[in-house]
C-alpha cells in the first residue's frame, strides 16, 4: 500500500500526479489528510478531499510514503507527528520514502537522507541534512526517491511506478500518457 500525505499548502500537481499514475499502474494508493482533516487546501486554492485523515494510518509495513512539496505544505508535513510515525514504519519495513520539491527537507530533517544522493527545489539544498545534493529532475538512491519540483511531477511519478511495479510497467504507462 502507498500513502500520500496531504497538508494544507501542498503543491497540487506534485500530489495528484503520483496518485493518478500509480493508480493507473494498479497500485493501491490512499491519500491522508494531515491534522486529522479530510478537506485539504492546496497552495493554489484547490481543495482536495483526502481518502482518510492521517489518524487512520495503521500500516506496519507500507510499500511507500509520498510527500508532496509546496509551501507551507512541506513545513506542515515536517511538523506532523503522524508523518514522522509513517516514515519510521515505512523505513523500518524497507519501504520507499518519496518526496518532491520542498518536501525532501522532511526526509533530511528526520535523518533519512544520511549518506544518500537527493534532489529538491533550488534553495532547499541546505535542508537535505546528510545528503549529497544533486541538480537532477529525479534521484533514486536505495529506498529514497526525490524530485526537484512541479515541472518533473510526471517523471517523479513514473520513477515511483518503476520502483514498485518495474521499469517495463513504467515505460508502458509513459507511452500511454504520451510523455515525450
Amino acid at each position: 500500500m502507498v500513502y500520500v500525505f496531504l497538508a494544507d499548502g501542498f503543491e497540487e500537481i506534485e500530489a495528484l500526479t503520483p496518485v493518478d499514475l500509480l493508480r493507473r499502474a494498479g497500485v493501491r494508493v490512499t491519500t491522508l489528510g494531515v491534522g486529522g482533516k479530510r478537506e485539504i487546501k492546496g497552495a493554489h486554492g484547490v481543495t482536495v478531499l483526502a481518502d482518510a485523515p492521517d489518524a487512520d494510518f495503521a500500516d506496519d509495513a507500507p510499500d511507500m510514503v509520498i510527500l508532496p512539496g509546496g509551501m507551507p505544505g512541506a513545513a506542515n508535513l515536517d511538523a506532523s507527528p503522524a508523518v514522522a510515525a509513517a516514515l519510521a514504519k515505512t523505513a523500518a519495513a524497507g519501504g520507499f520514502l518519496a518526496a518532491i520539491c520542498a518536501a525532501p527537507m522532511v526526509l533530511g530533517h528526520k535523518g533519512y537522507l544520511a549518506g544518500k544522493k537527493a534532489t529538491c527545489y533550488p534553495g532547499f539544498e541546505g535542508e537535505l541534512k546528510g545528503a549529497t545534493p544533486k541538480k537532477a529532475p529525479v534521484v533514486r538512491d536505495g529506498n529514497v526517491i526525490t524530485g526537484a519540483g512541479m515541472g518533473v511531477a510526471a517523471e517523479f511519478a513514473l520513477e515511483l511506478v518503476a520502483a514498485l511495479c518495474g521499469k517495463e510497467k513504467a515505460a508502458t504507462l509513459e507511452r500511454g500518457i504520451l510523455k515525450a
